[in-house]
């Protein structure tokens, strides 16, 4: 089992979502997140004052999946998510030891398997 966690662009969220359901991958997190990668600082002249923008605004994804799933979901990722620019984001897969469905007791792959 895996954690997959995928921070992008704010503005890549709608067309990433409906890439993963479309691949048939449920059972996500989305938060709003703040960071700075390689992109350059952005100055911006608010009433005639300077104000400098060092973090980014972004959106972390978070899906623990099983071990079949994981190139398929960073495959469905990378395309969905890429323009070619700097500021992209990053995709972390990570070893999970268990996974424990709260609702049923089901542990590990029959936790993350996804309920219809």
């Amino acid at each position: 089992m895996k954690l997959i966690k995928a921070i992008i662009r704010s503005e890549k969220l709608t067309e990433v979502l409906n890439a993963l359901y479309e691949a048939d991958i449920y059972g996500l997190t989305v938060s709003r997140v703040r960071g700075h990668g390689g992109e350059k600082e952005k100055i911006e002249i608010y009433r005639g004052t300077k104000y400098k923008h060092e973090l980014n605004d972004k959106v972390a994804i978070e899906i623990g999946i099983s071990e079949s799933f994981v190139e398929k979901t960073v495959q469905t990722l990378m395309l969905a998510a890429r323009t070619g620019e700097i500021g992209d984001g990053k995709i972390f897969v990570l070893p999970v030891e268990h996974i424990y469905r709260i609702r049923t007791g089901e542990v590990d792959t029959s936790a993350v398997t996804p309920v219809k």
